[in-house]
């Protein structure tokens, strides 16, 4: 920019180790000060945090990928040029120290600012040629100065008219000529009698009419086109103003009019009326503009703000509710573990009287099983939330999943004396293809809550119905829950299946819940292409209705077949245990040798792959292998031991037993090359069953 320089400047040395003197220098300034060299691509050398802050820049970083780090870059697009040449123009006409330009910026967020610029050219020894440059931000500043002209201009236009003219109409022809705005005149007798209207054809053209015809030089030609909602407010003012006999009322109004060709549009009107002594009107003269787009614009911005103000009102909800949520989950959790550490500890002291011990150790249990729930819950949610979960659909017989169902709650249904109704008699077709597993977890979650909140003596009943599908092959089932329980209060329902929400507090309840349930309920729900809706009220109960859409199926329940083989005891089965904790270890081989097994463990996987290699003289019957262990893990060791080269070991039963436990886990392992997958903590009697499924009858 700055190619020709002043002559006879002083020479100045200037390096980096004189930044920090700039800065401390510079710290307590208002506005931002930089230096940039002369020549070139004008590139800066120096910029103080105010000049960073004030293109809305946290950091030097920050600023220079913004700016590019030149002056140039500092500018506006359509002022640079104009500031290049006016402070060329300075050096060359002025004796001036400093040259002064006023430019516009564009800040890091878009905002678009006004600034002073005062430059001072110098010649340095290290840098040559440079510009210190100070900027200020004059944004307000100069949009007051705009105003305060622009109202002075106006007024002294609008004065000077008025004298010089003996007419308001002529007057506001003037203005109008000068805001291209649509104008009207009315005239008025000495009776305050309206003689006359006259509409300008601006006007006519703004609304869409073409002349005099269309649109006649009568008051009804505008007032008919008012929008019916504005109609009487308008017409008040109007009529207010001519009624006015001191004369300070101004007509100035907002409000929709009807055009030809475009619909509604906003205008805005302004009026005023010039007077006789007596107050009566003469004229009443004004003008028309169309301010849709601001309006527009307006609204936008009123919905954008809004928008923004729910946004902030739902992140500070969702941000309260995950508060509450884990005060909640701290209480809940620590309940059952005080419970769980409490219990052993009365049990280990108890030894001598077994009834007793046994006790405390099914409340052990209990509030193990508990805590899991509490666990599985917390784990699902994050799995349905991050798209995790795979619905895994094979033919299911729904009496047999409302059997098993009633066999989950039979226990809590006893201990509560709670009358208990299933009804599926209206099913047609009972086989169908869908999760079961999935299926289960939403039913046993809406029973979960109708056994929790019924009091006792209460009453419980599940519908199952059945209604066409969209497809011969297809149909609609209905599962309808319904309780006696203390019901919801209206405000909870219409959140009852967000996450995290519980309608009071287990503190305050005596009802435990991470508040998940109802949220895991919906998600599976729709991930089945399902519905579920809610009724409710407060102390009469609730019905729960779950609707699904399933394919027919003729196939028998897998399931409830595996669940009719009988099973052979375990005993002098050879197993290899692959488990690295000890006492994972101590449990699993004790609960398999009181079985009548015979045990081997390995503590990680690369010696259960040599275990098993030198074993070929008296083969293992099966290995129960976990999966994350150090040195192998167990799926490596998998894929070893089935790469043997004798065809009897590399065929050995594997089952994976292992904490991993979603349905991914056990494809991987599948996958791997195992037989089956149990999940930690260890369920007896599903450990029992799947050993005996796969190994078959004792040999004699």
């Amino acid at each position: 920019m700055h190619k020709d320089r002043r002559k006879g400047r002083e020479l100045l040395t200037l390096s980096e180790q004189t930044f920090p003197i700039i800065e401390q220098i510079t710290a307590g300034m208002p506005g931002g000060f930089f230096i940039y060299q002369a020549d070139g691509d004008e590139r800066l050398i120096y910029a103080n945090r105010a000049l960073i802050r004030m293109y809305g820049c946290e950091s030097l970083e920050e600023f220079r990928e913004h700016t590019g780090y030149t002056f140039p870059g500092l500018v506006h697009p359509e002022d640079l040029k104009a500031a290049e040449r006016s402070i060329q123009r300075q050096i060359f006409a002025c004796d001036n120290d400093l040259d002064y330009v006023e430019y516009r910026i564009v800040r890091r967020d878009g905002a678009v600012r006004w600034v002073e610029d005062y430059g001072h050219y110098v010649h340095t020894e290290t840098y040559g040629d440079l510009f210190y440059v100070f900027l200020e931000d004059v944004t307000e500043k100069h949009f007051k100065d705009i105003d305060n002209a622009y109202t002075a201009r106006l007024a002294q236009e609008r004065l000077e008219a008025l004298e010089a003219l003996a007419h308001e109409t002529t007057a506001l022809k003037m203005m109008h000529e000068i805001l291209c705005s649509g104008m009207w005149t009315m005239e008025f007798n000495p009776k305050g009698e309206m003689i006359s209207v006259f509409w300008s054809q601006e006007f006519r053209t703004m609304i869409g009419y073409q002349n005099e015809e269309d649109f006649p030089n009568v008051l009804g030609s505008w007032s008919d086109l008012l929008h019916p909602e504005d109609r009487d407010r308008v017409l008040k003012q109007y009529y207010a103003t001519i009624d006015d006999y001191t004369g300070k009322s101004l007509y100035d109004v907002e409000y929709r009019l009807l055009t030809k060709n475009r619909g509604y549009r906003w205008f805005r009107a302004t009026g005023k009326l010039s007077r006789r002594e007596d107050g009566s009107p003469v004229t009443y003269v004004g003008m028309f503009v169309d301010i849709t787009e601001r309006k527009e614009t307006n609204e936008k911005l009123r919905e954008q703000h809004q928008l923004l103000e729910e946004a902030l009102a739902k992140a500070q909800r969702a941000s309260h509710v995950k508060t509450m949520f884990l005060n909640n989950m701290s209480h809940d959790i620590r309940t059952p573990m005080n419970a769980i550490i409490g219990f052993t500890n009365l049990a280990a002291s108890h030894l001598d009287d077994q009834d007793q011990a046994r006790d405390y150790l099914n409340k052990i249990s209990a509030s193990s099983s508990h805590l899991l729930s509490l666990i599985n819950d917390v784990l699902d949610m994050s799995r349905i939330e991050s798209g995790k979960v795979v619905i895994d659909e094979l033919p299911c017989s729904l009496p047999q999943v409302m059997r098993d169902l009633h066999s989950m709650i039979q226990p809590d249904l006893e201990t509560k004396r709670l009358n208990f109704r299933l009804d599926d008699s209206a099913l047609l077709h009972p086989n169908v293809v869908c999760d079961r597993l999935r299926l289960n977890r939403v039913l046993l979650n809406v029973l979960s809550n109708a056994l929790k909140f019924t009091p006792a003596g209460g009453d419980i009943s599940v519908v199952v119905t059945e209604r066409p599908g969209p497809a011969t092959d297809t149909a609609f089932y209905g599962f309808r829950i319904q309780d006696t329980g203390i019901g919801m209060a209206p405000e909870f329902l219409e959140r009852i299946f967000e996450p995290f929400e519980r309608e009071r507090t287990s503190t305050v309840s005596g009802i435990e819940g991470a508040g998940l349930g109802m949220s895991i309920t919906r998600n599976l729900t729709e991930l089945m292409k399902g519905q579920i809706v809610v009724e409710s009220e407060k102390g009469k109960g609730s019905v729960f209705t779950c609707t699904f859409p399933f394919r027919l199926s003729e196939e028998p329940d897998g399931a409830e077949a595996e669940e009719d083989e009988g099973g052979e005891p375990l005993a002098g089965r050879r197993i290899l245990l692959a488990e690295d904790n000890e006492l994972n270890q101590e449990i699993a081989v004790t609960i398999l040798e009181e079985a009548g097994c015979i045990m081997d463990v390995a503590a990680d996987g690369a010696e259960a792959v040599e275990k098993v290699r030198g074993s070929s003289n008296d083969p293992y019957d099966l290995i129960l292998m976990d999966i994350q262990m150090p040195v192998m893990d167990g799926i490596e060791a998998t894929k070893a031991i089935r790469a043997l080269d004798d065809p009897r070991l590399a065929g050995l039963p594997i089952v994976a037993m292992t904490a991993n436990a979603f349905a991914e886990d056990r494809q991987r392992v599948l996958s791997a090359g195992m037989d089956g997958h149990l999940g930690k903590p260890i369920d007896v009697d599903k450990l029992f069953s799947t050993l005996q499924n796969i190994l078959g009858p004792a040999q004699a």
